[in-house]
């Protein structure tokens, strides 16, 4: 019985690495389950450690989520290049805005995240699971997009929480992910809450990820 069980798998995973080779469409969905299953599965790994060392919801657990995930890129032959982080080297609270181009930029933000920074995310993402637990004990601030009024009073409750905790905010201001290579039109929040809390704004730019993931073309390799 455990022989017929070895061979059936042998052979699965034969098939898959062949369909793999053969057909871009089925090669980019089996990494992007991959991906997908490796997020859920190390959230609620990380989730765990989380409540243990840190007890609860702090942006101190964004130590332990950027250890997690910055071993990612391993398992997809990922390597990241960074330069100019000398420009998070500033005092007090601050401003963090990038481009936003897809999933994959969870592992470059961790490569580089700094200490005491936490990002400003859609409420949806809430509700995915492991996903939304470990994001949640993250710190990370939930606005609703869908309500214009609800996401001002929350960027008003930022402002005044940068300056009491000496926080980094992370936002993108394109409001959504968008991978064509240009820059959707930034929405204003960021920038408003940069006035009314009088930090500095510190640009961000993920490089174009197009020679190695494209959705529309199933491109999913190494790079």
């Amino acid at each position: 019985m455990e022989l017929g069980w070895l061979v059936c798998g042998t052979a699965v995973l034969l098939l898959l690495h062949v369909l793999m080779e053969l057909s871009p469409a089925v090669n980019f969905a089996l990494r992007i389950g991959f991906y997908c299953a490796l997020c859920l599965v190390s959230s609620a790994l990380a989730a765990a450690a989380c409540l243990l060392v840190n007890g609860g919801r702090t942006v101190k657990n964004m130590r332990i989520i950027k250890a997690v995930v910055k071993t990612f890129k391993y398992f997809f032959g990922l390597r990241f290049e960074v330069k100019g982080l000398e420009n998070f080297e500033v005092e007090g609270p601050a401003i963090i805005v990038s481009n936003h181009q897809s999933i994959l930029d969870m592992m470059g933000l961790m490569e580089v995240l700094p200490d005491n920074c936490v990002q400003v995310g859609k409420k949806e993402l809430m509700y995915t699971g492991t996903v939304g637990l470990i994001i949640y004990l993250g710190g990370v601030i939930f606005i609703n997009r869908k309500k214009t009024s609800s996401a001002k009073m929350v960027m008003a409750e930022i402002a005044k929480t940068m300056a009491a905790d000496n926080l980094k905010v992370w936002v993108y201001p394109e409001g959504t992910r968008n991978c064509t290579g240009d820059l959707l039109p930034f929405k204003k929040g960021a920038f408003h809450l940069a006035v009314q809390a009088q930090v500095p704004v510190i640009p961000v730019v993920y490089s174009s990820f197009t020679s190695f993931y494209n959705p529309k073309t199933n491109l999913f390799t190494s790079g």
